[in-house]
């Protein structure tokens, strides 16, 4: 839980008409995620979030489990600290390996 604070500690929103930045998202893809779901995304604390493993959800759904979080669950949400952009392009990326 430590890096999501330091990345909540350290974010800053994008504005609605700006572009999500990749590098910066894939970035905290690899570490603030994979801080619990392993740094290959394979699992650890939390499931594995590789596109096969996610390919019952759909872009929005997975967004707003990444906007709302996993009540009960070690799943943060991230609202307080990215926008729904962000959380979309994070969901394309998890469900595609690629930035989309």
């Amino acid at each position: 839980m430590r890096s999501v604070a330091v990345f909540l500690a350290s974010a800053t929103l994008a504005h609605a008409d700006e572009p999500p930045d990749s590098s910066r998202l894939s970035h905290l893809v690899h570490q603030d995620c994979g801080s619990c779901h392993g740094l290959t995304l394979k699992g650890g604390l939390g499931p594995d979030i590789r596109p096969e493993a996610l390919s019952h959800y759909d872009a929005e759904i997975l967004a707003d489990v990444v906007l709302d979080g996993i009540p009960g669950t070690a799943m943060p949400p991230w609202r307080p600290s990215m926008s729904e952009a962000e959380a979309r392009w994070i969901a394309e990326y998890l469900l595609t390996g690629y930035a989309p």
